[in-house]
């Protein structure tokens, strides 16, 4: 009997212990205390997630704009490169018709025949053809490019006309300029041909009948520029307006029609009748 009340004594007083402890005011707030840490703990390491995540995010939409610009790169040149092949394959047959048809004593003249074959955007240097060895033409923002025996000065007609017109715009002027030094410092006595090029967009026109006739009203406007602006010589100079008739790249994409709008200034080996 004594042994059994002892031993619910003993439970009793170890019920008791086990409950003072949990009420104990200093173990719960250090419990408190750890809960909070802990709690802050995650919230730092969640923080650094979402910047991590937000990192990532913007990587990716960085890749994803390269992506897209280097996929538009890419159908432009494969556009390029199949306007090239074209054009190749159709100036290859015209010109095996040239020569069978040509008696020899027009030979000469077939300098004067524009290509249609676009050359790669490069530093020019002067053609074998020309005298003196005169040095190369290099213009900021404008390409230039070899084309057989001529050099070609490409200059988009968004820099020099309002859309769908043959009027010159104010910043006009000062491109032209700049050319026209470099032509009259570097070829002073050759031919130089002013060519009109259009896309294929009959709108592009505007108030004008065609493209042939926008391409050589513009063509027009840049002859009567540099004939009174210019040193360059009345009798260097020849317009041409070819319309849509000679894209560089294809007509199939809204850049590839921007570039296809175009003056040309043509360079020949042939020397100008003296003033």
């Amino acid at each position: 009997m004594r042994a059994a009340a002892r031993a619910r004594w003993l439970l009793v007083f170890a019920l008791v212990a086990g409950t003072g402890c949990a009420q104990n005011p200093v173990l719960l707030q250090t419990q408190v205390q750890n809960l909070q840490q802990q709690q802050v703990a995650l919230g730092q390491r969640n923080q650094e997630l979402q910047t991590r995540a937000a990192a990532l995010d913007k990587d990716n939409q960085e890749l994803q704009t390269l992506l897209g610009q280097s996929q538009q790169q890419s159908r432009l040149l494969e556009d390029q490169l199949a306007a090239v092949r074209d054009q190749l394959s159709g100036a290859t047959s015209q010109l095996a018709k040239i020569k069978q048809q040509t008696p020899p004593e027009a030979k000469p003249a077939e300098t004067w025949t524009t290509s249609a074959k676009p050359g790669a955007s490069a530093k020019i240097t002067a053609n074998s053809s020309l005298k003196n060895q005169l040095p190369a033409i290099e213009i900021p923002g404008v390409q230039v490019r070899a084309d057989g025996d001529v050099v070609r000065i490409e200059l988009a007609s968004a820099k020099l006309f309002s859309p769908g017109t043959a009027r010159l715009l104010p910043e006009a002027g000062p491109l032209l300029d700049t050319v026209a030094a470099d032509i009259v410092r570097m070829y002073p006595d050759q031919i130089v041909g002013i060519e009109g090029h259009t896309d294929n967009d009959p709108s592009s026109a505007g108030r004008w009948a065609s493209n042939h006739q926008l391409s050589t009203g513009e063509a027009m406007a840049v002859y009567d520029y540099l004939s009174l602006r210019s040193r360059l010589r009345v009798t260097q100079l020849f317009v041409v307006g070819h319309g849509p008739n000679h894209p560089v790249v294809s007509n199939g994409t809204p850049a590839g029609r921007e570039r296809n709008r175009r003056i040309e200034l043509v360079i020949y080996p042939d020397r100008a009748a003296p003033r």
